[in-house]
């Protein structure tokens, strides 16, 4: 039989580059695109040793519709995984008119050149940021969305509401939508991890690129929350977990299950604070911090209930806090520059 592909938009990202990975180890063919906006085409040589493969790759703006067009025609697409989109709460609030043009112009078009191509299966990226500031935690899936604290959110809100109104239009689409906590952590190699451009807008990131003397000092946002600590807590996933818990999506699209909704967290709150010591604690390192004022837009506590996708696709974390902060530091030590090395 032949291998399914699956064309992975921002596949050369984060979360995207560690999911081509195990979409390779699990015998699906990976078509990446990718705008290279946030992103570096060093990962295909990362891929490419980490798993003996190196994926096709094209270069292109996802709302370049004779493009993406042309990708579909010259191949047969089982699935798209779409992970393309600006990601940042902070850029988003600066600048919201990019925000809406990129992450949604981009989601429409695809929509658009898959139903063109007749293919029925897609995989959304999405945010708990969609939640906005929780009535209670944990979260569960049927909790209501919509009260977003920022442009970046809003995005994601507005392309889940999208997505649910084609489920409803055409019953023959296989739609899921994967809402993600707080991606951490980096391939276990240390070959593969986060690489932002420009000062982090992540904690993990800013974490490592203190402890590797890359930047002075990591600023906390607020210690006055109402948690215990006072600093915000939030749902942290290593990224090789999510990562696989895109392919268990994409084995439950076989089954034709029409539209799905899934955390991919942990279940378990960690705060800033706790964050901090964890790395300090696993990699014997002290890490240089200061107490800041609040950063508009986050609330105080975030994390999941991930009951639904253990009993629906079989996912549940793997790694823990300290695997994180381990698997980060490697990361960064191998990689001081990222992938500019």
């Amino acid at each position: 039989m032949a291998k399914k592909e699956i064309l992975v938009t921002g596949g050369l990202g984060y979360i995207g580059s560690h999911t081509v990975v195990e979409l390779i180890k699990n015998d699906y063919v990976p078509v990446i695109v990718d705008n290279l906006c946030n992103s570096k085409t060093e990962v295909l040589n990362r891929i490419e040793t980490i798993t003996g493969v190196r994926p096709e790759f094209i270069e292109l703006d996802v709302r370049d519709e004779a493009a993406l067009d042309k990708v579909f025609k010259a191949h047969h697409i089982f699935a798209v995984i779409h992970f393309a989109g600006l990601k940042s709460v902070g850029e988003s609030v600066q600048k919201p008119d990019l925000y809406y043009d990129n992450n949604i112009g981009s989601s429409n078009v695809l929509l658009k050149v898959m139903k063109d191509n007749g293919v029925k299966n897609i995989v959304f990226s999405s945010s708990a940021t969609v939640y906005g500031e929780p009535k209670r935690v944990p979260l569960y899936e049927s909790d209501p969305i919509g009260e977003t604290t920022n442009p970046y959110a809003e995005t994601k809100v507005r392309i889940e509401y999208i997505l649910k109104d084609l489920a409803k239009e055409d019953p023959s689409m296989n739609i899921a939508i994967l809402r993600y906590f707080n991606p951490i952590g980096a391939h276990p190699s240390g070959l593969m991890g986060e690489d932002p451009r420009g000062i982090p807008n992540n904690l993990m990131p800013y974490v490592t690129q203190v402890a590797v003397g890359k930047l002075p000092q990591l600023q906390v946002f607020g210690n006055d929350y109402p948690t215990p600590d006072g600093t915000c807590i939030r749902d942290y996933i290593h990224v090789v977990d999510l990562a696989i818990g895109h392919v268990k999506t994409l084995i439950k699209l076989e089954e034709k299950p029409g539209l799905v909704i899934y955390n991919l967290g942990t279940g378990v709150g960690t705060s800033v604070l706790e964050l901090i010591n964890a790395f300090q604690k696993a990699n014997n390192i002290k890490i240089n911090y200061r107490i800041v004022g609040r950063r508009p837009g986050d609330v105080p506590e975030n994390y999941a209930n991930c009951d639904k996708a253990l009993k629906e696709i079989g996912f549940k974390a793997q790694y823990n806090i300290v695997d994180c902060c381990r698997d980060s530091w490697n990361w960064q030590k191998k990689n001081p520059q990222g992938y500019n090395d």
